[in-house]
């Protein structure tokens, strides 16, 4: 994602998530840790044509391990997908470059927040490992959603190298970063 496709990627934003869309500043703020060497965040948009129709993101920090030690954690900002590509594969392919990505970061554990009532993508993350620890309480707001808090640990063993993300796509749509 870069900032020209900011507002393409607002557009979808608040269609998708209308009570607790992002703002213009909130995605400047993550590209603005996106690139360089020490690039703390990684935001990929997914075009058919002209017209963005996916995007996601993550961002990594430093945590502290099981074991004293330091380790990279990361955390899935979000994934979204126009609904007339809903259930092509897209988001599977958005998430295996977030994965791709952590993994690039050497993340020890990716977590995320999910709305309880979000169904389809709790089914995405749970097939690639992610498993419930927990419930935030009224975590998206206004509306008082509760948020399920997902983690996966080792997300280099979610991800197969052997089939990286080439730019093709579903039903035409390129991914670029």
């Amino acid at each position: 994602m870069r900032w020209w496709d900011i507002d393409s990627v607002l557009e979808l934003e608040r269609d998708l998530f209308p009570e607790d869309a992002w703002s213009r500043g909130m995605f400047w703020s993550e590209l603005a840790h996106a690139r360089g060497p020490g690039a703390t965040r990684h935001y990929v948009v997914a075009q058919e044509g002209d017209r963005i129709v996916g995007y996601a993101g993550l961002t990594t920090s430093g945590t502290e391990s099981e074991d004293g030690g330091s380790a990279e954690g990361g955390d899935i900002q979000t994934v979204a997908v126009t609904r007339d590509h809903w259930g092509t594969g897209l988001g599977s392919r958005l998430l295996t470059e977030l994965l791709r990505a952590a993994t690039a970061f050497e993340c020890t554990e990716v977590m995320l927040e999910c709305r309880v009532d979000n169904v389809r993508a709790q089914k995405l993350y749970e097939r690639f490992g992610f498993e419930i620890i927990g419930v935030r309480r009224g975590y998206y707001q206004p509306g008082n959603v509760d948020a399920l808090v997902m983690r996966l640990t080792d997300p280099s063993t979610s991800v197969s190298p052997a089939s990286p993300v080439d730019g093709t796509g579903v039903q035409g749509t390129e991914i670029h970063g």
